[in-house]
């Protein structure tokens, strides 16, 4: 993309320390400016004194108008204003190269840096190794794998192999929903109150809570002695689970933002990380499928009531001998959940173990150190307030409840009416793995074409088949919707999360100083994407028609969620001039930090 190759081209200052007064003294400077076409860069210096002062809180004025941006900052010196413009044509610029010239004039050849780097501060434009990239992909895989075989598998354990009923079955579903959806906000809190460590600020979070999140998921598959008091045992361990799941999300979310500064990096490690996600959908369905599969083949007897009422035509020992191979096939059925969940349950660990060895955290540097952070509410209000995040949560929420709608329905419709019960696995199947294929096909058209003509392009290439399943129920056109919804439903996963980081850096450079609140977005962000799914489910109880869930339905919910779409600001020009001004605060802030370790030592 022409976008890429465009470079900022700032003023490089000379300083010197004049051994005897230890005052920091600004040389004499040069300024390029490059212009190519219709679409220019300047940074405008204002006057610098020669004594340096001791860091000061700094304001940022960030305004936006419809064809450039200005900011104001103020250096480590004193006040220096620089005003960034950037045009809409900013994507034809030409890759400029600067230069350095000292006092006499002469070309300065770049060599290592006056002052060593401090741990803290991040080299810009960061590359990600391959390896990287999978080893944070891997990281999300487990939770999916989980995710899909609690989604499969749960309810039809308690109610077969747990034996409690239907209502309390539903009841531990829906409680634990809800907590789930209700922690994700709460665990954002606290993350923003966290503090970096050696590892980071958001990794220890995945490794703390990664062995009781096992623990309490093998425990969820585990039958108690008692009878009376299973319900509120699963329910404790389910909401628990969802706890400790949300614990791990959240920050592993956020960590996107935290792998490099270069949006394309991010975008990139994005689109391993949902390829993973969909084959941890496809892996943790074949693997619980696979194992628990004998423990539903056979239907076990029912307890008998031992009188002689109900016993008819058979005898007492033909009612106990299948009474005793009943509790023989359930005693088996427990111990294949069992197994199932200790090897999901080894899976994650070590999918959790290779993501802490093979990614590391990064601080972002666009702002300087501060003891005074940004109290939580102020900031949440700040983001609740950021009109991208609102267009794009509201979007992708009706987007969101439609894809569900569709997948939650698809099954029921071929088995029922499309008659094509024979087929079902192997549709679900041909979803998945057209998923899986299709990520990488949408991250190369959105570096092509585009973020939001990507969304567009994804999301409405699902309506056309959906309705000509409705009216032509066959086979053939099965199948074919079942590849376009995998094509949309990669779409709706990847673009939202490639999405995101867009909208956290918009905000960062109109709030430079509200560090530490990424984790606002994604908890709230991951909070909307459950409450859509509530509201799927709250659909499909209204609407009995399954043609109306399959067709008309989701379609509405796409055309409301496309049209709110329609309004985000944040474009591919947008998003370059974001990337050039946050380089330029990067900059300036990890100047000032080497100016204050230097002062300090």
């Amino acid at each position: 993309m022409a976008a890429e190759s465009g470079r900022v081209v700032t003023e490089e200052q000379q300083e010197e320390l004049p051994a005897a007064s230890g005052a920091v003294t600004h040389v004499n400077h040069q300024h390029h400016t490059h212009t190519r076409s219709q679409s220019h860069i300047q940074f405008h210096p204002l006057t610098h004194t020669t004594q340096w002062q001791p860091a000061a809180p700094r304001a940022l004025a960030h305004t936006r108008s419809h064809s450039h941006t200005h900011f104001n900052t103020l250096s480590h010196t004193q006040p220096q204003k620089y005003g960034c413009r950037l045009t809409h044509s900013l994507s034809a610029m030409a890759k400029g190269e600067k230069g350095e010239k000292g006092s006499a004039g002469k070309l300065i050849k770049p060599s290592e840096p006056l002052f060593p780097k401090t741990p803290q501060q991040t080299v810009l434009g960061q590359q990600l190794t391959l390896s990287s990239k999978l080893c944070f992909a891997i990281g999300g895989a487990p939770k999916e794998v989980a995710a899909s075989a609690t989604a499969f598998f749960l309810q039809i354990y308690l109610l077969d192999v747990a034996q409690i009923n239907a209502f309390q079955a539903s009841m531990v579903l829906f409680i634990g929903k809800a907590w789930g959806a209700v922690t994700d906000p709460i665990v954002g809190f606290f993350i923003t109150k966290s503090r970096w460590t050696k590892i980071g600020r958001l990794m220890p979070w995945m490794v703390g809570c990664s062995p009781f999140l096992v623990v309490s998921y093998f425990y969820l598959w585990f039958v108690p002695p008692f009878i009376t008091g299973r319900f509120l045992w699963y329910l404790c361990f389910y909401c628990l689970y969802q706890t400790l799941i949300t614990c791990f999300h959240v920050p592993y979310s956020a960590l996107t933002m935290f792998l490099s500064t270069d949006q394309k990096e991010r975008d990139s490690a994005t689109a391993y990380r949902m390829t993973f996600e969909v084959l941890g959908t496809l892996v943790g369905a074949a693997i619980q499928g696979q194992i628990v599969a004998s423990a539903h083949t056979l239907k076990h007897c029912p307890p008998y009531n031992m009188t002689t009422g109900y016993l008819g035509n058979s005898s007492g020992t033909e009612i106990v001998k299948k009474h005793v191979r009943s509790q023989d096939y359930l005693s088996h059925s427990k111990e294949l959940y069992m197994i199932a969940a200790g090897v999901i349950g080894g899976v994650f660990l070590v999918c959790t173990l290779v993501m802490f060895l093979g990614v590391k955290e990064r601080e972002d540097p666009y702002a300087p150190r501060t003891e005074k952070q940004v109290p939580f509410h102020e900031g949440f209000i700040l983001v609740m307030r950021h009109g991208p995040y609102l267009t794009l949560t509201a979007a992708f929420l009706f987007i969101t409840v439609a894809i569900q709608l569709v997948q939650s329905n698809f099954v029921l419709f071929c088995t029922y009416a499309a008659d094509l019960r024979d087929h079902f696995q192997n549709i679900v199947l041909t979803i998945l793995v057209s998923a899986v294929i299709s990520v990488p096909v949408w991250q190369w058209f959105l570096e092509r074409f585009g973020k939001k003509t990507a969304a567009f392009c994804g999301i409405t290439w699902i309506m056309p088949f959906t309705m000509m399943l409705v009216f032509i129920p066959n086979v053939v056109v099965a199948y074919v919707v079942a590849v376009s919804s995998g094509l949309s439903v990669a779409a709706s996963l990847l673009l939202p999360w490639s999405m995101l980081p867009d909208v956290v850096d918009d905000f960062r450079l109109a709030n430079p100083y509200c560090k530490g609140h990424e984790a606002i977005f994604y908890s709230f962000y991951v909070f909307f994407t459950k409450f859509a799914a509530g509201i799927s489910l709250g659909v499909s109880t209204l609407l009995y028609t399954l043609k109306l869930l399959i067709g008309a339905a989701p379609v509405a919910f796409i055309v409301t969620g496309l049209l709110i779409l329609l309004l985000y600001p944040i474009s591919e020009d947008v998003r370059l001039r974001n990337r050039l001004c946050l380089d330029e605060l990067r900059k300036q802030s990890i100047s000032s930090r080497t100016m204050e370790d230097l002062s300090n030592v």
